[in-house]
């Protein structure tokens, strides 16, 4: 579009510096006589001609006529298609964003695209998990949306933003937010909207954690604290630290760790673990189980452990192991 532009402007400062010549040529008018002749039939003001026309010089003036019109309307379309067109495909682009966000259900939502939002939404991508990033900041939209992530520009602490973010139908929902204050009015907005959306949500202060609890988030996570105990993990047990970052994530190695719940009607609801022969049937090895009914995890479960409907399991295993094991807490096994 610019290119097209500035041809347009060049061939008009062409037209205007070569005409004025055949007149002179033609007509024989001085410099400023031609140069008037040219700018009122380029223009079209319809003045009257400094002196009356031959026939050539009609001829000559039908094509400066016709040419300067067309350069005029080619750079009039060009201009609009270059301040008008970006504003449109804006408009598209929002309308598609809109309607692809309208028809997720069981997506994430992530409210602040700042340091940790931006590294949250990596990690959904690698892992292939919709979301939506909710950010006001135009400059950070932009660059979540040259990412390929959907963004909706708008104040998280908006309940029409988180409505139309689709968080009465997500699954969960991150609080990144620069401050406290907004992740609270978030958070309590958020959990307002869906009852049973899982909260994680940033904390700067201490003193806030017990607030955002009551406000509704699942799990409070102090960036600052957390990456302090990574730290001190990595300087006393480095092998230990780097060995459960790859497999917590999944990457580079044949071995990772999952979370798979117990539906109701699978065939591992109301038998023990050596019942099934779950190691043995699948190849994983559940290293941990959340009873449904306590909430709390049993780290060293045994071939006794009962397992319920609603239990969380943690299991440790291949991607095709995981996969058999997936399919027997499935109510579908």
């Amino acid at each position: 579009m610019h290119r097209r532009l500035l041809v347009s402007l060049c061939f008009l400062v062409a037209l205007l510096a070569l005409a004025p010549v055949g007149y002179m040529l033609i007509e024989g008018m001085n410099y400023n006589e031609a140069l008037y002749m040219t700018v009122i039939t380029v223009f079209t003001v319809g003045f009257r001609e400094v002196r009356p026309l031959s026939t050539a010089g009609m001829y000559f003036t039908i094509f400066v006529i016709f040419t300067g019109v067309f350069n005029l309307f080619f750079i009039i379309s060009s201009f609009l298609s270059y301040t008008l067109g970006e504003a449109v495909r804006e408009i598209l682009g929002r309308r598609r964003m809109d309607l692809r966000i309208r028809k997720l259900s069981d997506h994430h939502v992530v409210c602040g695209f700042g340091r940790v939002g931006e590294v949250v939404c990596e990690t959904l991508a690698e892992a292939g998990s919709p979301f939506v990033v909710i950010e006001k900041d135009p400059q950070r939209v932009a660059e979540a949306q040259d990412r390929g992530y959907l963004c909706l520009e708008g104040d998280a602490t908006d309940t029409e933003v988180l409505t139309t973010a689709g968080v009465a139908r997500a699954r969960g929902l991150v609080c990144a937010l620069e401050n406290d204050a907004d992740n609270l009015f978030t958070t309590l907005s958020a959990r307002t909207l869906n009852k049973d959306i899982t909260i994680v949500t940033r904390c700067v202060s201490p003193d806030s954690v017990e607030k955002l609890h009551y406000a509704g988030a699942d799990r409070v996570i102090s960036p600052y604290a957390l990456s302090g105990r990574r730290m001190a993990t990595f300087l006393l047990r480095p092998a230990v630290y780097e060995y459960l970052d790859l497999v917590g994530h999944g990457v580079s190695l044949e071995y990772r760790l999952e979370e798979l719940l117990v539906e109701e009607g699978s065939s591992l609801a109301g038998r023990t673990i050596g019942e099934m022969d779950v190691k043995a049937r699948t190849g994983a090895l559940i290293i941990a189980v959340r009873k449904a009914a306590e909430g709390e995890f049993n780290t060293s479960p045994d071939k006794d452990t009962l397992l319920e409907a609603g239990d969380l399991l943690i299991a440790l295993g291949t991607e095709e192991s995981l996969a058999g094991l997936e399919g027997l807490v499935s109510r579908k096994a």
